[in-house]
């Protein structure tokens, strides 16, 4: 490790999430970030082809099914991860869910009051998978407390504990439906690593996608970082990496950032889904698009800027031309 000035610092980062153009595929892009989050929300497309999309450009969508299908990539917990995660992932599956926190203990009794269940929805994946939840009959002796998200939805709430148990595993969609299997079958014979490399090999991992951490007010570089000048314009998802911790972009970009998708209209500065835009090292402002797939638009809403405006065409053609929209309305 090895202390950089801040701005070492933003172009490290940068570049280890692969922000520089320097990756070109959908897999060599996963692998440098180490996961890539799932998330439904698509005012202009899937968070998970967003952030892909600001790395490499456009891509065929399609693909990240098929290297999930022909398990060069495992989806866990709304993530999905590189194979070669999956000794140290296989390891957190079978410690989860891990402390005795209130949730920890709630699943716990959970799963405990639900035994009979849990063994029929696994009898069932065995005889039957891949199986879509709505499949499998609602056995549950307990109901599990509804969230107001989760209500009734018990069959749900079973498949994604035994997801995360490491007993039952996503292996793949049928439309916008997970389709569910029995893990032994999906992951085969890989070992999970000892719980010590598991856990280090993840921090490893999280510590070189991130480029940079901060330390007693110094930023500190991976062994594997690389600096150097980053020159493109791109929009990043609300969940990019990049951003996701908002204390740090703060630290490390001087730019202060909250997603208003659940902020009510009327108290909305920039808008429900805001884009960051980052220009060279800095992220110079923010970008609410909207996709009108019935009119095949792509509108800008609103384009808020830090300071000086930076060109910005070339980088919402992309996008548009990536989410099928034929023109672009400006404000």
């Amino acid at each position: 490790m090895t202390a950089v000035t801040p701005e070492q610092a933003r172009r490290i980062a940068i570049r280890a999430q692969a922000l520089d153009g320097s990756t070109s595929t959908v897999l060599e892009t996963v692998r440098r970030l180490g996961s890539l989050q799932l998330d439904p929300t698509a005012r202009v497309a899937p968070t998970q082809f967003l952030v892909l999309w600001s790395r490499i450009g456009a891509f065929d969508e399609e693909e990240l099914a098929r290297l999930l299908a022909a398990r060069e990539l495992y989806e866990w917990l709304a993530f999905v991860y590189p194979r070669e995660a999956l000794p140290a992932l296989l390891s957190r599956m079978r410690r989860w869910p891990e402390g005795d926190g209130a949730r920890s203990v709630r699943i716990r009794e959970w799963l405990k009051a639900n035994a009979s269940f849990r063994r029929y929805v696994l009898r069932e994946l065995e005889r039957s998978g891949p199986l879509p939840s709505r499949r499998i009959e609602d056995l549950s002796q307990v109901p599990w407390p509804s969230s107001g998200w989760t209500g009734n939805r018990n069959v749900g709430q079973m498949l994604h504990f035994l997801t995360a148990r490491g007993e039952a595993a996503v292996v793949g969609r049928a439309g916008k439906q997970r389709l569910f299997d029995l893990a032994e079958r999906w992951y085969g014979e890989i070992e999970a690593l000892p719980d010590a490399e598991a856990d280090a090999f993840l921090a490893d991992q999280r510590f070189r996608s991130l480029g940079v951490v901060q330390r007693r007010g110094e930023w500190v570089a991976h062994a594997d970082a690389v600096d150097g000048a980053v020159e493109r314009t791109t929009l990043l998802s609300p969940f990019d990496r990049l951003i996701h911790d908002r204390e740090r972009t703060e630290a490390l970009f001087g730019f202060r950032y909250r997603m208003e998708i659940y902020v009510p209209k009327a108290e909305r500065k920039h808008g429900y889904f805001v884009l960051p835009i980052l220009s060279g090292d800095r992220l110079v402002g923010r970008l609410d698009p909207e996709l009108d797939r019935k009119a095949g638009v792509l509108r800008i809403n609103a384009v808020h800027w830090e300071n000086d405006p930076v060109p910005l065409e070339n980088a919402v053609q992309s996008l548009a031309q990536f989410v099928g929209a034929g023109s672009i309305t400006w404000p």
